[in-house]
C-alpha cells in the first residue's frame, strides 16, 4: 500500500511510494471465501441429496446467507485494482490482471472437469466445446454454461477489469478515478429504466456499487476522505440496499427466498461497508500478522476449485460418514489442494505468463515505434519583409540578399539562423 505525497493529489498520475502492507484486505479475502463455501456447502442441496436444512439446522441459518460473501470480495476489488493500476500502463495493467486471474483459473477448470469426468452425479462435464470455451473466461457472454457454478463472479470481475481499463489508458488520476465512479454510477442507475441489454452488460446495476465503492475507499486511504467520496460511498451503499430483494431471490431461490429474513442481508453489507470505511481511514493499519498474507492468497485457488468438486466429495461419502465429519474433512481438503494450487501452479505460470506477456508487450511497442514514419522535416519559412517602392507603396517580397562579388540584389530566401 501507499499513501500519496503532497504532489500527487492533484490530477497528474504518480508512481506509488511503497509502505506497509494492509494486511487486513488478506484477512477480509479469507473471510469472503469460507462464507462462500459454507453457503455452496451447507445452504444448497449440492451433494446432500436432501434440504440441508434438516442436516444442519442451526448452521444452515447462518450459511444462507454466505452468498454476501461475493459482495465483500467485490468491494475489495474496486479497492485492489485501482491501487495496483495507479501508475501502470494499460499494458502493464493488462499482464498484471491476465498473470493474476488465469493460471490458477486453468488449474480449477482441469480439475474440476477431471473430477466431474469420473464422478458425474453432481455435474456433468462431458462436453469438449464447454470445456474449452470456459477456459477463455469469456464463457458467460457466449451463452455457454460454467464448468463450476462458482466462475459466474469471475465474468463480472472481468468486465469491471474492461470498463476501468478506460481509466487506466488515459493514465489513472485522482480526477479520472472520480469522474468514473460518477458515469458509471449514472449508468448503473438508469440501466432499469432504459432496458437495454447490452447497457445493463457493461454497468452491472446490482454489483457496480461495490467496486464504485471499493474505489472510493481506496481514494480515501490514498488520500484523505472528504464530502465527494463520502458521497460516492453513501450512493452506492443505497443501490447496493435497493438490489437486496434481488439478489436474495437469485441465491435463495423464489419463492423461499420470501421466507428468509432479509435484514440480515442488509445489516451484512452495511458491515461489509463499515469494514471497508475502518480499512480506508487507517484503523486496520496495525494488523500486521503474517499468515494473513498467505491465506490471503489462498482464497482465489479455494474459490476456483471448491464448488463442484466439494460437492461430489459430498456425494460420495454422506452415506459413510457424518454430516459434520464430512462437511469439515472436506473443507480441510480443499484448502490443502488451494495450496499446492498456488505453490506449484499459480506461482511458476504465473511468473511465466507475466514475462511472456511483458516481452510481448515491449515488442509490440517497439514495432510500433518503428514502423511509424517520421515526420519529414519542415522546409525553412522565407523571411517576408515589407518593402516601399519610390511611389510610398508597400510591397511584400523575401529578403534581398547583397552579393558583395557583383554588387547585384540576388532574390532567394534568408538563410536560417543557425
Amino acid at each position: 500500500m501507499w499513501r500519496a505525497t503532497k504532489g500527487d493529489r492533484g490530477g497528474v498520475s504518480a508512481p506509488p511510494q511503497a509502505a506497509a502492507r494492509l494486511y487486513v484486505l488478506d484477512g477480509l479475502r479469507l473471510v469472503a471465501a469460507l462464507t462462500v463455501v459454507l453457503y455452496h456447502y451447507v445452504s444448497l442441496p449440492g451433494g446432500w441429496g436432501s434440504d440441508p436444512n434438516a442436516i444442519f439446522p442451526t448452521l444452515h441459518k447462518f450459511a444462507q446467507y454466505g452468498w454476501l460473501g461475493v459482495d465483500l470480495f467485490f468491494l475489495i476489488s474496486g479497492f485492489v485494482i485501482c491501487m495496483s493500476a495507479w501508475g501502470r500502463s494499460l499494458g502493464d495493467f493488462v499482464v498484471s490482471r491476465a498473470s493474476r486471474l488465469y493460471p490458477a483459473y486453468w488449474a480449477g477448470i482441469l480439475l474440476t472437469t477431471g473430477v466431474l469426468t469420473v464422478w458425474p452425479q453432481v455435474y456433468k462435464a462431458d462436453d469438449l466445446d464447454i470445456i474449452l470455451s470456459n477456459f477463455s473466461m469469456l464463457q458467460t457472454g457466449l451463452n455457454v454454461p460454467d464448468v463450476d457454478g462458482a466462475y459466474w463472479t469471475l465474468f463480472t470481475e472481468l468486465r469491471f477489469y474492461i470498463v476501468f481499463a478506460i481509466v487506466v489508458a488515459t493514465g489513472v488520476t485522482y480526477r479520472k478515478c472520480v469522474l468514473f465512479c460518477g458515469i458509471w454510477t449514472v449508468g448503473a442507475m438508469i440501466t432499469p429504466k432504459v432496458g437495454n441489454d447490452l447497457l445493463a452488460t457493461w454497468t452491472m446495476p446490482a454489483y457496480s456499487p461495490y467496486f464504485v465503492a471499493g474505489i472510493a475507499f481506496f481514494l480515501m486511504y490514498r488520500f484523505k476522505p472528504n464530502a465527494v467520496l463520502w458521497g460516492i460511498v453513501g450512493i452506492s451503499f443505497v443501490l447496493a440496499q435497493h438490489y437486496v430483494e434481488l439478489r436474495m431471490k437469485i441465491n435463495l431461490g423464489d419463492p423461499h427466498y420470501t421466507s428468509v429474513p432479509g435484514w440480515p442481508v442488509r445489516f451484512t453489507i452495511l458491515l461489509c461497508f463499515a469494514v471497508m470505511a475502518g480499512a480506508a481511514l487507517g484503523r486496520f493499519d496495525r494488523v500486521q500478522w503474517k499468515w494473513l498474507t498467505t491465506a490471503g492468497a489462498l482464497t482465489y485457488p479455494l474459490y476456483v476449485i471448491h464448488m463442484y468438486i466439494g460437492m461430489t466429495i459430498i456425494r460420495q461419502f454422506r452415506d459413510r460418514v457424518p454430516a459434520a465429519t464430512l462437511l469439515v474433512g472436506v473443507v480441510a481438503l480443499m484448502v490443502p489442494v488451494a495450496w499446492a494450487i498456488h505453490r506449484f501452479v499459480e506461482r511458476p505460470t504465473g511468473k511465466l505468463l507475466r514475462d511472456s506477456l511483458k516481452r510481448g508487450m515491449a515488442e509490440i511497442r517497439r514495432d510500433s515505434a518503428s514502423a511509424t514514419p517520421k515526420p519529414a522535416p519542415p522546409a525553412p519559412a522565407a523571411d517576408v519583409r515589407h518593402a516601399f517602392d519610390g511611389h510610398g507603396t508597400e510591397h511584400a517580397g523575401t529578403e534581398h540578399a547583397y552579393d558583395p562579388q557583383s554588387s547585384a540584389t540576388i532574390i532567394g530566401q534568408a538563410t536560417p539562423p543557425s
